[in-house]
């Protein structure tokens, strides 16, 4: 059954609306009458119950820990009759694009709930709970401003953001139905979702995989960082890569050759135990890099 993530900035009320979330869900499965929505179960993964603190975001070592700790909670749960909500910070991109092939590896939909605090009143209560008794559910200031700075709002033009369903600080009707009748359907039956090249495990590996993995997406970076030389000053554009029938669209702003890297090295971390068809892997790449650059 379906992923839900709840992203925000830290201390945005993500457990507040994911507890509402939690209860609407139950009492939605409990009066139901049909059996195939009674078998439903909920789960809902919060830091607390993953016995993660927030000092993890302090060091870049116990991050990377605590968001494998989430994936491996989410990876165990998923199932066809579970519905999962995953109460966290969520907000690189990158995580939320390997949750979103998790989902489709078990052809479950998923969504993104946007908890759409204002910064200040994050700011706000984040000190509140500093300078009270209990401080656990608090950042220190460092760590707090670190996570504002570092975080990537979802998009609901990106696939992996979608759909996406916002959730601002006043509102006392938060999109629950919406967000059952997307993930769970009016007939209790979630629709299937398709897995597609990127996240099907093949039985094995085909030969060279991974080489080509690499050449692939090198050869992309390439072509891409000779047009933006060849075309100094343009504003964007369209750049047509060899073989590929989708073009690269440019930003105004070129891109880097660091940049393009960054993005190469995230494709090539999400897909290496994919086992991706190697006549696919550079129109899912160029595919990828344009959803990363606009998304």
């Amino acid at each position: 059954m379906p992923l839900i993530l709840i992203s925000g900035y830290p201390c945005a009320g993500k457990t507040y609306r994911s507890e509402q979330l939690l209860n609407f869900l139950t009492t939605k499965i409990a009066s139901s009458t049909d059996p195939r929505v009674t078998k439903l179960k909920v789960h809902h993964i919060t830091t607390e119950n993953l016995g993660l603190s927030r000092t993890a975001y302090h060091a870049a070592r116990p991050e990377k820990d605590a968001r494998a700790t989430e994936m491996s909670a989410v990876k165990r749960l998923l199932n066809r009759d579970t519905i999962v909500i995953a109460d966290g910070l969520n907000y690189i991109k990158g995580f939320r694009y390997q949750m979103n092939c998790e989902a489709k590896a078990v052809q479950t939909p998923s969504c993104v709930v946007h908890v759409g605090t204002p910064v200040d009143k994050c700011r706000e209560v984040n000190a509140r709970r500093l300078s009270g008794e209990d401080k656990t559910e608090a950042y220190s200031e460092e760590d707090f401003e670190n996570l504002v700075f570092r975080y990537e709002e979802p998009n609901g033009m990106a696939r992996w953001d979608s759909p996406l369903f916002t959730v601002v600080l006043d509102d006392e009707t938060p999109p629950f139905e919406q967000i059952w009748e997307a993930m769970v359907g009016s007939d209790g039956q979630a629709k299937i979702v398709r897995p597609n090249a990127a996240t099907v495990l093949k039985p094995a590996m085909e030969q060279n995989y991974l080489y080509e993995l690499d050449k692939q997406t090198s050869d992309i970076v390439n072509q891409i960082t000779s047009w933006q030389k060849d075309h100094p000053g343009e504003d964007g554009g369209e750049v047509t890569i060899t073989g590929v029938e989708n073009h690269v669209q440019l930003p105004v702003t070129p891109l880097s050759l660091p940049q393009l890297q960054r993005i190469r090295r995230q494709f090539i971390s999400l897909n290496r135990q994919h086992n991706l068809d190697k006549g696919r892997i550079s129109l899912l790449f160029v595919d990828y890099l344009n959803d990363t650059v606009h998304g």
